[in-house]
């Protein structure tokens, strides 16, 4: 997935989506445009592996001003007020995959997400994993 991050995005705006998620709006993406490199600070890997598949879900911590975060981390932790997929952030956010997941480590190091994924070490997928995969291309 590539293309432009925004960068007038605006948590607040949108349409509610799923499970009273918001998702952006025409009007709050507004015109500017900002290239995905320069959302992560040029780099295009994560700080330590993560997968497309792993859990993320907001960690708040009241005393924190989430204010001097940008946009694109602020509607992270808007959208992930329950567990998400990496790859559901991306997709329902328009942020490059990529981007999302530089973000997203970032986050977890900073202690303002959670972060759940299944160690794969073992070279053989997740039984559970690929049960819940078929489930869902059935269901389409």
């Amino acid at each position: 997935m590539s293309g432009p991050v925004r960068d007038d995005w605006t948590p607040g705006g949108g349409q509610l989506g799923p499970n009273g998620s918001r998702t952006p709006s025409a009007e709050s993406m507004g015109s500017s445009l900002v290239r995905p490199y320069a959302v992560t600070g040029g780099r295009t890997r994560p700080r330590y592996q993560l997968q497309i598949e792993a859990m993320v879900a907001s960690s708040h911590y009241e005393a924190r001003d989430l204010s001097v975060l940008s946009p694109e981390c602020q509607a992270i932790l808007d959208f992930c007020r329950d567990w998400r997929s990496v790859a559901e952030i991306s997709a329902v956010l328009r942020i490059p995959l990529g981007v999302a997941r530089v973000l997203i480590a970032d986050m977890a190091v900073e202690g303002l997400v959670r972060v759940h994924q299944l160690d794969h070490a073992s070279g053989r997928p997740d039984l559970n994993l690929l049960e819940r995969v078929l489930s869902g291309l059935r269901k389409l």
